[in-house]
């Protein structure tokens, strides 16, 4: 089917102004359409459309390599492109996604030659056999059985290069987006218009096509609307069943008081390759300070905070949503807004802590899987005690607050070396009450275990001895949660715990850990991160499963937070019985998926040698589009044998005869007809005896070579017996 005229143009157009590339579309679109008024036009043959098809998809190539082998892709012919350290909120985020959309942009530009030839051949039609492999195979096995080959049809590639212009402009730049659905139908209809059925009348189509518009407006805006009613919820609902969670450096709510099995997944989400001996037992990504409604809080501004008879309302506003997607919140966490960190000179190397020394190393790989209405994937960096610098870290931009966190923007993979050791730690040191801070709610039971202890004069090291006795003997590990037995409306999860069921998962450890610490006087706070545990090879990995939660205890002394871990050791047994039977699988697919995350973004030395390995490839296609020609030549048959079969008819046996006459002088001119030959021929004196009978052949080859039915089986014996009583007729004559 042909395209209604102007449509390529204007799909050029809009294609153009939706991707930033309006002068280009201009030009290409006055160039189709232009074939309109253009009489000149050219015969290309099949073999010229193989050769602009091999062009292209050099082309296309090239312009893959050359997209994935950048930041920001083919947008640095715009100038758009930019620095993606001195500019991380807008630089080159998602670097496979952008070079791929930017790739996309580029397809009407890249096969615009293919579809131009088109445009300017003399049938307007490209040979099938240039875009059906499958089928010119099928006619070179013909060809060899001397058998009657398939017929040769032309295809017009204009609908589907319309709809590939439309493809590429719908990865159109943010300030044309609202225009995209507009067009689109526009350009729909106009080119439904003259493919529409005649049997229904106009204003029915034009009726049911306003329909589909307006559902598909609809179901555009609903789809944008559930995007922001999911964006607005609190993602740690969907954590057991999307995989990992994203930590919140500004609050952790917990499963405190939930009831059932808390599930994990198995999914490994960080690698780690220590230099020398083990890797650190633990990663954090945050901490946090309040505690409030099983809910922590990285600031104690919720519990000062401003508007108190409205307490009731945020606090269940709180359970129910995310705090950080309403800006409503923001004004309490102001002290704890993250600061910018600048790198290094080599743009890889940031500083943590100046001037420490480091006796460690390791090598982390993991996901910034957290996302915002930005393009760049962010989210916190598990980081080992004591962290105080990050070598050959590719992120665009890191933040870090004054609770240990470090916030990352980057490629979806980044892979590092954290440089560790003992002493001092990125964190703040204690503020005057909110380190020591107990809930009100929280206080009764927390008094009655402080009681028990019976450690309130003793020293430091003691209280932790105590406090860890404690857990050890009298708590085990349960992910399973029964419902309480009794309805005591003031009972909250964390007093049950302490007082009657004395079992639960890290997070009860850990909280009632830090609360305890404190009810004792000494600061303490509520840690997040990962449990490192399980070898794989020379290595270490993490899976979603290991995800803990501990206390950071402050040291007078040595003025540092150390690590205080109160969950009893079984739970790494616990976690791992837990796994599934395809475990063995599921890691090697996982492992699959990691690599190729390395090659999409950068983290692997092949994407460096990508081009290298492509140039034998490029070299090959080169060749076939430049010395087919000769092949081709090197492999045709003589001139004076038989032309072989190529199209029903070619074995027609009235051939014979024209060369039967052509040997007597009576040749055909080049483009001559055979009847308009055939008069010609009649007029010889040999010829007039069987002017009648060549009549009748002729009629039968015709029929023979150019009718859909063919000849029947006594049509066709007749043609044979009628020519060889013609020949014998002429060899008399002679």
């Amino acid at each position: 089917m042909k395209p209604p005229p102007l449509l390529l143009g204007a799909a050029l157009l809009f294609w153009g102004w939706q991707t930033g590339f309006l002068i280009p579309g201009a030009l290409m679109a006055a160039l189709l359409e232009g074939a309109r008024l253009i009489k000149v036009r050219w015969e290309l043959s099949e073999e010229d459309f193989s050769r602009l098809w091999a062009f292209c998809s050099v082309l296309l190539l090239a312009a893959l390599v050359f997209s994935f082998n950048t930041y920001v892709g083919l947008s640095n012919f715009t100038g758009r492109g930019r620095n993606p350290i001195l500019f991380p909120q807008n630089g080159a985020g998602q670097a496979g996604a952008r070079t791929a959309i930017a790739l996309f942009r580029w397809l009407p530009i890249i096969f615009f030659l293919f579809v131009a030839a088109q445009s300017y051949n003399s049938n307007e039609q490209i040979p099938r056999s240039t875009l059906l492999r499958i089928l010119r195979w099928r006619w070179r096995k013909a060809d060899k059985r001397a058998s009657p080959e398939f017929p040769t049809r032309g295809v017009n590639v204009g609908y589907p290069y319309f709809a590939l212009t439309l493809f590429a402009a719908s990865n159109h730049a943010g300030e044309n987006s609202r225009y995209f659905f507009w067009g689109l139908s526009l350009l729909t209809a106009w080119a439904l218009w003259p493919q529409r059925s005649r049997r229904f009348a106009t204003l029915i189509w034009f009726g049911t096509f306003t329909l589909v518009i307006a559902l598909g407006f609809a179901g555009q805006s609903g789809l944008g609307q559930f995007q922001s009613f999911i964006g607005g919820l609190n993602p740690q609902w969907l954590s057991p069943t999307w995989g990992r969670r994203g930590t919140d450096p500004i609050q952790s709510r917990t499963w405190l008081g939930e009831i059932g099995k808390l599930k994990q997944s198995g999914t490994i989400i960080i690698r780690l390759q220590p230099e020398i001996g083990a890797a650190p037992p633990l990663l954090r990504e945050a901490s946090y300070r309040t505690y409030r409604l099983q809910t922590w809080y990285s600031g104690s501004e919720l519990q000062n905070g401003a508007f108190p008879g409205r307490r009731r309302k945020w606090r269940g506003m709180l359970q129910r949503t995310n705090a950080t997607a309403l800006p409503f919140f923001r004004p309490w966490f102001r002290r704890n807004e993250f600061e910018p960190l600048m790198p290094q000179t080599n743009g890889t190397t940031w500083v943590l802590l100046a001037n420490k020394t480091n006796t460690s190393r390791v090598q982390i790989a993991c996901y910034l899987e957290g996302r915002t209405q930005e393009a760049e994937p962010r989210g916190m960096l598990p980081l080992p005690t004591g962290c105080s610098r990050l070598d050959r870290l590719p992120a665009f931009g890191l933040r870090k607050n004054d609770l240990g966190a470090i916030y990352a923007v980057g490629p979806g993979l980044v892979m590092f070396d954290a440089c560790y050791g003992p002493g001092d730690t990125i964190d703040s040191p204690p503020g005057t009450n909110e380190d020591l801070d107990v809930p009100n709610d929280e206080r009764p039971a927390l008094e009655k275990v402080a009681a028990e202890l019976g450690v309130e004069e003793k020293g430091r090291d003691e209280v932790l001895r105590a406090v860890q006795r404690f857990f050890e003997d009298r708590f085990e590990y349960r992910i399973w949660q029964e419902p309480p037995k009794d309805s005591d409306t003031k009972e909250t999860p964390l007093s049950r715990f302490l007082l009657q069921t004395h079992s639960g998962h890290c997070e009860y450890f850990a909280t009632a850990t830090v609360l305890l610490l404190r009810e004792l006087h000494i600061q303490a706070r509520y840690a997040v991160g990962y449990a490192v545990q399980e070898t794989s090879g020379d290595g270490y990995i993490v899976r979603q499963r290991d995800a803990h939660a501990w206390c950071l205890v402050w040291n007078d002394r040595t003025r540092t937070w150390e690590d205080f871990d109160t969950t009893p050791g079984s739970w790494v047994n616990a976690e791992s019985r837990r796994a599934s039977p395809w475990q063995r699988l599921l890691d090697a697919w996982s492992w699959t998926g990691f690599e190729l995350a390395k090659f999409r973004w950068g983290q692997s030395p092949l994407r460096q040698y990508l081009p290298i390995l492509l140039v034998p490839v490029l070299a090959l296609l080169l060749y076939r589009i430049l010395f087919r020609r000769g092949r081709t030549r090197a492999r045709r048959p003589a001139a004076d044998t038989q032309p072989p079969v190529a199209w029903p008819g070619r074995d027609s046996e009235f051939y014979l005869v024209e060369r039967k006459l052509a040997e007597g002088g009576v040749l055909r001119q080049p483009n001559e007809t055979l009847s308009h030959w055939l008069r010609r021929a009649a007029m010889d004196p040999a010829v007039a005896g069987v002017n009648g009978p060549l009549r009748t052949l002729l009629q039968l080859h015709y029929r023979y070579r150019f009718d859909p039915r063919s000849l029947g089986p006594t049509d066709r014996e007749e043609l044979k017996r009628g020519t060889h009583r013609v020949l014998e007729t002429l060899n008399r004559q002679n």
